[in-house]
């Protein structure tokens, strides 16, 4: 494969002086203008197993929407949190006969080790769940401070009801995703079934942290909206994550965080990446259904794989096939041509125009290919191809 020299300065990407001010970036029809520092939060991993394909699109288009922003000239701070505190880390640690921190930080590395590769940029803030209890405890305060929360056998709930009314979801279909992820709506100590865990009880052999409420741990929406509000306040620009986490927990996350500060929306746009397929089902671990990066690196260029991630609707789910890498070397090496040739100065505008309307990678791909020159040598940086 050829490549070919991109090498700019981060900050500008090679646009002229003030070529990016004054754009808007548009995500799912909604314009984010930003004023002073854009503050994306993307939810991470739960360090129980290695990266696969599904995971690692979240990853770079959360990575993909940052670049696009300083492209435009806006500072962009990014947090992506690590779940280290979840039943079903513990779970996997036992199985392995692991110590849990020691296992979470093995899974952290090959997790950190893919994302190098594939040039996803170390986000400014790393939060980690057991560094967060504390916040967690502060937010179950508040929230049964202000009515939003109640006590019930060391556990400290909250008030959910409103949150899956407003899902758009059918009440059954509301139920089994609260099953699914583990929010148990059979629990008969809560009030409503749609009534979530801020703090719990912890069992023998589970992690445990002294609280007003006795030994326990956090609920996994609270780690999350208590982690965000530690970094980045009462609001966030852009929630990021995988389509599948839209419900319940970026709706609890987000329901949590407004109802202790009063600031809604919590924020102001989703980057909600569609799900990645194979074999005709979600990819995904607990299933076994996987390929991952690792092994993907391991027989193609990591710029092909990315490009394999974006070149595509973000919003939309897609069935991955093994045939799709080499559609996307080849669509990379259409790019490289395209940079090494003199082009039209007027396709940088287009390009950018493509990816502040909604990140529309294929049509920015097509724009640099038919400008050429520094139209693709742009689309290059912006996208980390080279």
């Amino acid at each position: 494969m050829t490549s070919y020299s991109v090498a700019a300065p981060v900050s500008s990407f090679g646009l002229a002086r003030g070529e990016g001010e004054g754009a808007v970036l548009r995500l799912a029809g909604v314009a984010v203008p930003v004023v002073g520092t854009a503050r994306v939060y993307t939810c991470g991993i739960t360090p129980y197993d290695v990266t696969h394909l599904g995971h690692a699109a979240t990853f770079v288009w959360s990575d993909l929407l940052a670049s696009v922003w300083r492209l435009c000239g806006v500072v962009t701070v990014a947090s992506r949190n690590v779940t280290d505190v979840d039943d079903v880390l513990t779970r996997a640690a036992g199985a392995r006969g692991s110590d849990v921190d020691q296992f979470a930080l093995q899974q952290e590395f090959l997790f950190d080790k893919d994302m190098t590769a594939l040039l996803v940029r170390r986000p400014a803030h790393e939060p980690r769940a057991r560094h967060h209890v504390e916040a967690v405890q502060q937010l179950a305060a508040a929230l049964l401070a202000g009515g939003a929360g109640y006590l019930r056998d060391g556990f400290v709930y909250f008030r959910g009801a409103e949150v899956a009314a407003r899902s758009g979801l059918s009440r059954e279909e509301a139920l089994a995703r609260c099953a699914e992820y583990g929010d148990d709506p059979q629990d008969p100590r809560r009030d409503d079934p749609f009534d979530v865990a801020v703090w719990r009880p912890s069992g023998a052999g589970e992690p445990a942290w002294p609280s007003p409420w006795g030994p326990g741990r956090p609920g996994w929406h609270a780690e999350c909206a208590a982690m965000a509000l530690s970094v980045f306040g009462a609001s966030v620009d852009v929630l990021a994550g995988g389509e599948d986490l839209v419900f319940p927990h970026h709706a609890y996350q987000a329901a949590m965080a407004e109802a202790v500060t009063g600031v809604a929306p919590f924020a102001r746009a989703r980057l909600q990446v569609g799900a990645v397929h194979q074999d005709g089902a979600k990819m995904a671990k607990s299933t076994g259904n996987l390929t991952l990066v690792a092994d993907l690196l391991g027989a193609h260029s990591p710029a092909a794989v990315r490009l394999l991630l974006l070149d595509r609707p973000w919003r939309s789910a897609w069935e991955y096939r093994p045939a799709d890498l080499d559609t996307a070397a080849a669509r990379l090496e259409q790019l490289y041509a395209a940079a090494g040739r003199l082009g039209d100065a007027d396709a940088t505008a287009a390009v950018t125009a493509a990816l502040l309307a909604d990140l529309d990678v294929p049509r920015a791909i097509e724009a640099a290919v038919d400008g050429g020159g520094e139209a693709a040598r742009l689309l290059l940086r912006v996208l980390a191809l080279a």
